[in-house]
């Protein structure tokens, strides 16, 4: 009895140190809660803590008042008893960690509910990823945008896809991840209660820039999203080629293509409108706009020489209009210093 005393004090004292550290920086570990879906996972996890907390100190605990206590004397060669098994203790330690693995299970159950469950005003946002840009449409108010803008306050669902590989939608601010999956959606409900500007990251690898695949998460009040809204839905000031600009933008096609000379997955644009172009199989072609349309649509046709492998969707066609086609020539012929007409 006195050293079942002894060390269920052991392990009530280092529980408890454990729990006051927990209970005092617990918030700290984490990122800002910026949602009201927040609040369920930060509870849920800060339950199963203090549970590993005491499992953590269970162990210790044993290990340390074995070692101070039944610790060998000098000059004691004797053996130590000898025991078969405890059919008491391989009962509890079964029947405890499953009804505590059930309790979880229930709650967690409860809080999907409460996370999953629809508003009848949510605002719907279609979240596409692609390597390795996000690009979210407002079907409600006919904008595009790359950069995802929520009003405080309000459910949004966001409805999220892929047209390439596999990629994940994740705001640690936010608590809540989704996969983007090429040919499904899969749906994601989050309420912003917090003002400010976080990122949505890729959490799935999706290739050689999965690490940059980043954009900005607006939380902004009601009135300043709506005027946002209107701003996005007035009609275009500049011409074809800064319209061309945006959807390049929007598409991620900046990922791949630079605009300043240098190299990276696929061929500059700057000053490739009017070039000849030396392809992958030892002919030339003028980068005039049938190629440009051409390579857009199919990319696998005519491949530049140093560029063998083809990292360019080629569903394009069915995500761009040709209006958008033409803006994204224009935009790709307005980098040239070359007179066009030449």
């Amino acid at each position: 009895m006195k050293h079942i005393l002894g060390v269920i004090a052991v392990i009530a004292a280092i529980t408890l140190a454990a729990w006051v550290w927990l209970g005092r920086s617990f918030d700290q570990l984490l990122p800002l809660r910026a949602s009201e879906e927040s609040f369920f996972v930060d509870r849920l996890l800060g339950m199963q803590f203090y549970v590993i907390a005491f499992l953590f100190a269970l162990i210790i605990g044993f290990m340390l008042y074995s070692i101070f206590v039944f610790r060998r004397k000098p000059g004691d060669d004797s053996d130590g008893d000898y025991f078969h098994g405890n059919t008491t203790l391989e009962i509890m330690w079964t029947v405890v960690p499953l009804g505590v693995v059930l309790y979880f299970a229930v709650v967690g159950a409860g809080y999907l509910g409460d996370i999953t469950a629809p508003e009848s005003n949510e605002l719907v946002v279609q979240v596409t990823g692609s390597q390795w840009n996000w690009r979210f449409d407002y079907p409600r108010f006919g904008i595009s945008s790359p950069e995802l803008n929520l009003p405080k306050g309000q459910q949004t669902v966001l409805e999220i896809s892929s047209i390439d590989v596999i990629h994940s939608f994740w705001v640690p601010e936010f608590r809540l991840k989704q996969d983007a999956v090429p040919g499904m959606v899969h749906p994601l409900r989050i309420t912003p209660t917090e003002v400010g500007t976080y990122v949505v990251r890729c959490a799935e690898i999706c290739g050689k820039d999965h690490s940059y695949m980043l954009a900005n998460v607006n939380v902004m009040e009601q009135n300043a999203f709506e005027a946002w809204v209107r701003a996005q839905v007035a009609p275009p000031s500049g011409g074809l080629a800064e319209a061309g600009a945006k959807i390049a933008k929007l598409n991620g096609c900046l990922g791949c293509h630079s605009v300043d000379g240098s190299t990276i997955t696929g061929p500059t644009w700057l000053d490739l409108f009017g070039e000849e172009v030396q392809l992958a199989d030892g002919s030339t072609v003028v980068a005039d706009e049938a190629y440009i349309m051409n390579s857009i649509l199919n990319p696998g046709e005519q491949i530049v020489a140093g560029f063998d492998t083809v990292a360019m969707p080629a569903n394009f066609g069915a995500v761009l209009s040709e209006d958008d086609l033409e803006a994204l020539v224009a935009y790709i012929a307005s980098l040239s210093t070359h007179d066009s007409t030449e």
